[in-house]
């Protein structure tokens, strides 16, 4: 109730005050049953598997006029029956998930400031996370000039845990202290072009001595390229990391993709691909050095399986991955449409120096999405791990249960008002 209050106020006032401008407000409702039963790690012996129902409410108004763009997004994200029925206040209570302004200097060049969610391509690197209730967004500041075909951003960000009178060390758990990065874009007639570069800069805290305390800075470059002509496509994606991670470690990284897709009609399109990401020898580094890459700020449940047993707040520092996949898309009408994509996971490094088996086993992910009308949205999944010996060892589970994870989610989206007064 609190937040449709503060969230209906502050778009009242916008509205009254600036008569001559674009003002939209809509809201989200997005419940998801799931069943886990070996998500995101090997299922144990002697226990039950997770069944649970989370939600996210939003509530989202949208300003515009020539000089401003505005947007405000409040959340609740809740699991049903994490509060008592007669409890004065939510456990997690509500927060602002994008809060940000954008002065327009002119049509091609703006800045925006503001908490904001920063996706960039297909989302390997910089994206929403938009599976998740919660996903992603970030504080900071973008420059961001475009004209025709040409993109081009530079984004800066630096973290505090809260207003003080000394020193600037970050005690935030699970964020960066600083980042700045350049994008450039470019379209072409039947290819597109990407060039990102990123200086990450991660609080490192010294328990014995707080004079030591410091930033430590990774680098990462990449591009992503994409081709399309009629009824033929290719994406990759090349990105290699250099400098220092949090532990001072020398960090030389890399992540390859290539995947090609085919139309086969207007209503089938198959794709086959695949993907290297450099990884650390039987899990361990060796002379200081860091050979593990990091996907960072990524969509990373967009890729590698939906079963999240990679990159998804796991496998980090860890003996790299190969995932060679095959993808197909049926569109069955206009409000209905399967997805099927089956993955071969190997590691790109040796788990263990008497193992030299690599293979880790393969998913089958399955996802149903139907438009039950134009604000309403529904989606079902079923996805199963067939895990190897060495996915066991990896794990370090060898209970060798069935692995397999089911959910179904219903999206409600509408728009509450709008006009256009300009």
């Amino acid at each position: 109730m609190k937040l449709a209050k503060i969230s209906t106020l502050v778009c009242i006032i916008v509205f009254i005050f600036n008569g001559n401008a674009q003002l939209t407000i809509d809201a989200e409702v997005r419940p998801r049953f799931e069943y886990r039963h070996g998500f995101k790690t090997l299922f144990p012996d002697d226990v039950d598997p997770a069944t649970f129902i989370s939600q996210r409410t939003r509530f989202n108004a949208r300003y515009k006029n020539d000089q401003l763009n505005f947007y405000l997004s409040t959340q609740d994200i809740r699991v049903w029956g994490d509060v008592p029925q007669l409890n004065t206040a939510d456990k997690n209570g509500f927060g602002v998930y994008q809060a940000w302004g954008e002065i327009l200097f002119n049509p091609n060049l703006s800045l925006k400031l503001g908490r904001q969610e920063i996706v960039y391509d297909d989302q390997r690197f910089f994206g929403n996370v938009e599976w998740a209730q919660q996903a992603r967004s970030h504080d900071a500041a973008l420059i961001k000039y475009g004209k025709e075909q040409f993109n081009f951003d530079i984004g800066v960000a630096f973290n505090q845990n809260d207003e003080s009178l000394i020193g600037t060390t970050l005690t935030t758990p699970n964020t960066y202290k600083s980042i700045q990065y350049i994008w450039l874009h470019n379209d072409w007639e039947s290819l597109s072009g990407s060039f990102l570069f990123l200086n990450n800069g991660l609080q490192f805290i010294d328990p014995d001595n707080a004079d030591n305390n410091q930033t430590r800075y990774s680098q990462t470059a990449g591009t992503h390229l994409k081709y399309s002509k009629n009824k033929f496509g290719l994406v990759s994606n090349l990105y290699y990391q250099f400098g220092k991670d949090v532990n001072d470690n020398n960090l030389s990284a890399y992540l390859i993709s290539l995947e090609a897709n085919y139309k086969l009609s207007e209503t089938v399109k198959a794709t086959l691909g695949g993907e290297l990401i450099s990884g650390n020898d039987t899990n361990t580094l060796a002379n200081g050095d860091n050979h593990a890459f990091n996907p960072l700020y990524g969509t990373n449940h967009k890729f590698n399986g939906l079963m999240d047993y990679f990159y998804v707040g796991n496998h980090i520092n860890s003996v790299g991955l190969i995932d060679v996949y095959a993808k197909s898309n049926i569109k069955f009408n206009k409000k209905s449409k399967l997805s099927i994509a089956a993955h071969y996971f190997s590691t790109a490094q040796d788990v263990q120096e008497n193992n030299t088996d690599k293979q880790l086993g393969s998913e089958i992910d399955l996802v149903y999405s139907y438009d039950f009308q134009e604000s309403i949205n529904i989606k079902a999944g079923y996805s199963h791990l067939f895990a190897s010996d060495t996915m066991e060892i990896l794990k370090n589970n060898f209970d060798g249960n069935t692995n397999n994870w089911g959910w179904i989610m219903v999206t409600i989206k509408p728009t509450l008002f709008t006009t256009n007064n300009q």
